[in-house]
């Protein structure tokens, strides 16, 4: 397809009206083909897949099945049974801090800038069991290594921080943690929508992410695992689809990946996930970077100075994610005052609340960007800015 900003735009009917949506950290927007795809289920073949015999049940099995096999082929995991459908990146996380074993005195190592979604559980596991959790500075590989020991069994980490943008070196946090003996579960919530995810060079234990942030329906993920570290977990929920038979005192597990898929699946989301999958391959993740970088230079440019710029003020290390705060003006207010303009943004602590306190800073004002965003959009965004900026003073 090749990234053609004005002709990708004709594919997502909701930017015919005179918005800029800057929320893409938030959700993305979602392309025709993929409504389309979803609709389809519904038109076509609505029905359970697995679970009867008739053409709509081994309709919706095959296209499930296609879907698992694209997302698989998407982050080069070495076989399908590798992806876990979840329903965000969130449920990824808590399926392994659930399931992995962990003990009391067992170490889990973080960085300073995690979502909640990789922070609040690992919390609530100190609290019930007595794991213990260390920090490290984000992207900081001389600190990992300091705070790696061997008492630690888990790194769990954010690829691209939602608040600043900013990434850190996975594949050298794998290999010195491999080297360890620690494994290595990766929140790539904000990763995955914009740059290419190769989890075998990577080399990553496990990985989630969100649909919802991918083109892909709300209430869709997936966790991948290493075959091998997903056949050591625990059943996260059980109950229908996870086991083969059961007796009334006892049962018989399913295979991987479905006995942690447990229940009725989300069907249509997941059929719109593998074409949301599809849609980002044609266009190419580096052309996807590319995009954002250029609306993220104009930013930059025009603001540069005159906004308190998180994450430094050089673009290619954040291209998706342009985060600020302007002296004398709540973040929340300059949020309320752009969208009286049209331009969506989001305003708070991203739910980094810890970072945040940890700064004693009263959250940020974020725009964020994807491919069908354009320089035009950006220099609408600085002139009403400016203009902020002067109320301000």
């Amino acid at each position: 397809m090749g990234l053609n900003p004005e002709k990708i735009r004709k594919d997502f009917e909701i930017l015919s009206k005179d918005i800029v949506y800057f929320d893409n950290a938030c959700m993305s927007l979602k392309p025709r083909q993929v409504v389309g795809k979803i609709n389809e289920y519904y038109r076509e073949y609505t029905g359970c897949a697995g679970r009867s015999e008739h053409r709509f049940s081994k309709g919706v099995e095959e296209e499930v099945h296609k879907s698992r096999n694209k997302i698989a082929k998407f982050f080069n995991a070495r076989k399908s049974s590798e992806i876990v459908f979840t329903r965000n990146t969130t449920e990824g996380i808590n399926l392994v801090a659930s399931s992995f074993g962990l003990k009391k005195n067992d170490a889990v190592l973080l960085s300073d800038k995690e979502h909640n979604s990789n922070l609040i559980p690992w919390l609530n596991l100190k609290k019930k069991i007595g794991i213990k959790i260390k920090f490290f500075k984000f992207g900081d590989i001389a600190d990992f290594e300091k705070k790696l020991s061997g008492g630690t069994r888990l790194v769990s980490a954010v690829h691209t921080s939602n608040l600043d943008g900013t990434s850190q070196d996975i594949r050298e946090i794998s290999k010195i943690a491999h080297k360890k003996g620690a494994k290595v579960l990766v929140d790539a919530a904000q990763s995955a929508p914009h740059k290419e995810i190769d989890v075998r060079k990577l080399d990553v234990d496990f990985l989630s992410c969100s649909g919802h942030k991918m083109l892909g329906p709300t209430g869709t993920g997936i966790l991948y695992g290493k075959f091998e570290e997903l056949s050591k977990l625990s059943q996260f929920i059980s109950g229908g689809e996870t086991v083969k038979d059961s007796n009334y005192d006892s049962f018989v597990i399913e295979d991987i990946p479905a006995r942690f898929e447990a229940g009725l699946l989300d069907y249509s989301g997941i059929i719109g996930f593998g074409e949301a999958v599809d849609y980002l391959k044609k266009i190419g993740m580096n052309s996807i970077q590319k995009q954002e970088l250029s609306v993220n230079r104009i930013l930059t440019e025009k603001l540069s100075g005159k906004v308190d710029i998180l994450g430094g003020k050089n673009p290619e290390s954040k291209p998706g994610i342009f985060s600020f705060n302007v002296k004398g003006i709540d973040a929340k207010e300059i949020a309320g005052i752009l969208n009286s303009a049209g331009i969506m943004i989001r305003a708070g602590f991203h739910c980094c609340h810890s970072w945040f306190n940890a700064h004693k800073i009263n959250g940020s004002a974020r725009a964020s960007l994807y491919f069908y965003n354009t320089g035009e959009e950006a220099e609408r965004f600085a002139e009403e800015m400016l203009k902020i900026i002067k109320l301000a003073k």
